[in-house]
């Protein structure tokens, strides 16, 4: 007869059950760390990640020479530097929040809080200067996310394109 994993009763009333005694431990399916993904050193990762980066920061730089040419076209000079001033805090935001992810797994735990200071600043800057406006230079400020999704959205073409 076959062994069964579950043992019978008047084992289980002679406090006697264990369920695991009874399945050999050669026939439990094995969890396996390779989930079909091919060995990868962790040099190329980090290399892939830089690589990453520079496109997040051109297609960003691209995103914003457009959104500053449409601005001074339609709004104004003084809309179009308060968008410029926010794009460049938005950049070095990405940049340092870029920064704290690459040094995740090396030398922190967890990400800081440090890139939450160059928000606040431009707020302070936008509200001491009177030429500058808040709005726009927020728009600007948020001008990295089109640029996050443009990459997304590009990804697989960049992929094809290195293999």
């Amino acid at each position: 007869m076959v062994s069964s994993p579950v043992t019978s009763d008047a084992d289980s009333r002679n406090g006697d059950s264990d369920l695991c005694s009874s399945v050999d431990t050669s026939e439990r399916p094995k969890l396996s760390a390779d989930l079909g993904s091919p060995e990868i050193s962790s040099g190329d990762v980090s290399q892939e990640y830089v690589l990453l980066q520079l496109r997040i920061f051109r297609i960003n730089l691209a995103v914003t020479a457009f959104a500053v040419l449409v601005s001074i076209l339609f709004v104004g000079l003084n809309a179009a530097i308060s968008l410029l001033l926010g794009a460049c805090s938005g950049i070095i935001y990405l940049r340092l929040l870029a920064k704290n992810i690459g040094s995740l797994g090396k030398s922190s735990s967890s990400v800081g809080k440090v890139q939450l200071i160059v928000p606040a600043a431009l707020v302070l800057v936008v509200s001491k200067v009177p030429e500058l406006h808040l709005l726009p230079s927020l728009v600007g400020f948020l001008l990295y996310k089109p640029s996050l999704i443009i990459q997304f959205l590009l990804e697989p073409y960049a992929q094809k394109k290195s293999e």
